[in-house]
């Protein structure tokens, strides 16, 4: 005998909002800034607010995948720091090819992140204050490389960096096809059903035959390589290498994977849509505050409260999610 059990109209109503928020904020914030802003539903305005997305829905979403796994990665923002350091070093100050410049930049961007990966998996140190330590260390180490000077590139690289294809950036569809490679994989490949595995459990994915050690470096790895491609597409755009790049966007990187669903209790998420929602939504958010002229000095403090925000609801959500396990497993 089966006991079907009439589902509370409050209750399923939560759920679709905890569940699928991402989307009703982005379609509130739109209207929100189309209202209050004349020129916010421009062409031109909305290509360039994908242009400046660009290297955050990369350089976060190795983030995101961390996050996915159950754990943080905060020394992203650093990790673009030191590795473009290095790499605008070798570029213009000793010649070095472009290509070869580059390379170095995201071998040490991967080891970087392996070395993160390292400490919390054989060193069993807790992964935030792990990659906490390492944000200082490697900022410090950048700050040392450049003197926290501004080193300028190249004007054939600058415009490289914002060229367009058609009617948006080359950096954008290089971000968007990223994406979705990056998706597939997740989706598709033993890689990505075992991240999520280790994101709702490592004792469990043990027993389950993953190899939640490989899964862990691999996964930090990535990160430090997707931090040092997303470093390298902020400086061919601003033109330069200074001592702001990266400052800042490990919160920045949270809130875009917070608000894009990706649950901070791990083993739940996707980058496409999810992810890639909340990157656009944080930067619509705060492309639109441009457009009204709001004080710069506001834009933090928007920052911290989306965060807070969609903390919250993640937690409600978990929090709903283990009240439902424990009605069906008792009865």
């Amino acid at each position: 005998m089966h006991i079907v059990r009439a589902k509370n109209p409050v209750a399923q109503l939560s759920n679709i909002l905890l569940s699928h928020g991402f989307y009703i904020v982005m379609v509130f914030v739109l209207i929100f800034f189309s209202i209050s802003t004349p020129h916010f539903f421009s062409a031109s305005n909305f290509s360039n607010l994908l242009h400046h997305s660009a290297p955050m829905m990369i350089l976060a979403a190795g983030f995101a995948m961390v996050v996915m796994s159950g754990k943080l990665d905060i020394s992203i923002g650093s990790i673009a720091y030191l590795s473009t350091g290095v790499g605008i070093t070798l570029l213009m100050k000793h010649d070095y090819p472009p290509a070869v410049s580059l390379a170095v930049v995201l071998l040490l961007g991967a080891l970087f992140g392996l070395i993160n990966g390292v400490i919390i998996v054989y060193f069993k140190v807790n992964p935030l204050i792990t990659t906490m330590g390492t944000m200082f260390i490697y900022r410090g180490l950048g700050l040392l490389l450049t003197q926290s000077l501004t080193t300028s590139i190249a004007g054939n690289l600058r415009r490289l960096g914002n060229s367009s294809i058609g009617p948006l950036y080359a950096d954008f569809i290089l971000a968007l096809v990223f994406l979705v490679l990056m998706q597939v994989v997740l989706r598709y490949t033993s890689y990505g059903r075992d991240l999520v595995a280790v994101g709702n459990g490592e004792e469990v994915a043990k027993r389950l035959g993953v190899n939640v050690k490989r899964v862990n470096l691999t996964t930090f790895a990535l990160s430090g390589l997707f931090a040092s491609m997303g470093g390298v597409l902020i400086v061919l755009q601003v033109g330069s290498h200074n001592s702001h790049i990266g400052l800042g966007l490990e919160f920045t990187g949270m809130a875009m994977t917070i608000l894009g669903g990706v649950s901070l209790f791990g083993g739940e998420g996707s980058l496409v849509p999810g992810f890639m929602i909340g990157a656009w939504t944080l930067n619509i958010i705060e492309n639109g505050l441009n457009h009204m002229g709001a004080s710069p000095y506001a834009y933090p403090f928007v920052r911290g409260g989306i965060i807070f925000v969609a903390m919250f609801a993640d937690s409600m959500k978990h929090k709903a999610s283990l009240i439902s396990k424990i009605i069906v497993k008792d009865a």
